[in-house]
């Protein structure tokens, strides 16, 4: 009898005992005949931080880890501990998988592929002129690049780091042209004249709640969309939602960022509609408990 081939997976994160991501990965991989186990490396629940990623790293090489997820807060700071990037990740200064082959550790980024899916889908038809987004970190450089790609005609950045607000913008003018992203100073005049406003700061998850937005500054016409997906409806999504906006919500980014990591780790093209299913019911059984 044929042994079944089989992978070893893993997230790097703090605060990730929520996500999803593990049994996406488990259930794609039994569907396609793969023995496939997905661990969790939680350096909150490890009582470790970003200092440790090289050892973290070592440690997955030495026990035969096919790839890593990795997720705030390492997005970029894992990037001086790897080989490879690819162009995306290069570009956006980010990394959210990480392969490991052949002694050499391959950066990607799969982020800017799953908002752009998930807005292309959610939000086809949206207006996107003019469009504010919060949060310019590992997460928020991807999700803006998605934004660029798919036509919006002026960003506006906000972020608590004001110099890498600026430098987001900057990079995307470079590769897209000058006067095509900015960053903000006054959000509240930036969202007045927005058509649309996307969250990418952590604040809104179950263990950051709160809203990175206040509600005030909100209005009907504008379309509100988040990346945070444990909780599915944010505190700032309900509140947009109460005044009749329409909103996106971060599981479709969570399932297609999936599915183009679960390639690069098994070199197999997953089904994206049953990682869609399966993630539905995932999260149906969680918020049900």
């Amino acid at each position: 009898m044929q042994d079944q081939p089989s992978a070893l997976l893993g997230l790097i994160g703090a605060g990730i005992q929520g996500s999803l991501t593990p049994a996406m990965h488990e259930r794609e991989g039994a569907a396609q005949g793969l023995k496939l186990i997905y661990k969790l490396i939680d350096l909150q629940k490890l009582g470790l931080d970003v200092k440790a990623l090289s050892e973290l790293l070592l440690a997955a090489e030495r026990m035969g880890f096919a790839g890593l997820n990795i997720t705030f807060p390492c997005k970029q700071e894992v990037i001086p501990h790897l080989t490879d990037l690819s162009d995306n990740a290069r570009a956006l200064h980010a990394v959210n998988t990480v392969v490991l082959r052949d002694g050499r550790r391959f950066g990607h980024n799969t982020d800017l592929y799953g908002y752009a899916e998930n807005l292309r889908r959610g939000l086809p038809d949206a207006k996107r002129e003019r469009v504010v987004q919060v949060g310019a970190g590992g997460a928020g450089s991807a999700v803006a690049e998605a934004l660029m790609q798919l036509g919006v005609g002026q960003l506006t950045l906000f972020d608590t780091d004001t110099a890498r607000a600026r430098q987001v913008a900057a990079d995307l003018c470079t590769r897209h042209g000058a006067g095509r992203a900015a960053a903000g100073k006054d959000l509240r005049a930036a969202i007045a004249e927005a058509d649309g406003l996307v969250n990418t700061t952590p604040v809104g998850m179950a263990k950051l709640p709160g809203t990175p937005v206040p509600p005030e500054f909100l209005r009907p016409a504008l379309w509100v969309s988040e990346i945070i997906y444990f909780p599915l409806e944010t505190e700032l999504l309900r509140a947009a939602r109460a005044i009749g906006c329409r909103t996106l919500d971060g599981g479709g980014m969570a399932v297609f960022q999936a599915v183009r990591a679960f390639e690069l780790f098994t070199g197999i093209k997953p089904d994206a509609e049953r990682m869609r299913r399966h993630f539905d019911e995932l999260r149906t059984k969680t918020t049900s408990r």
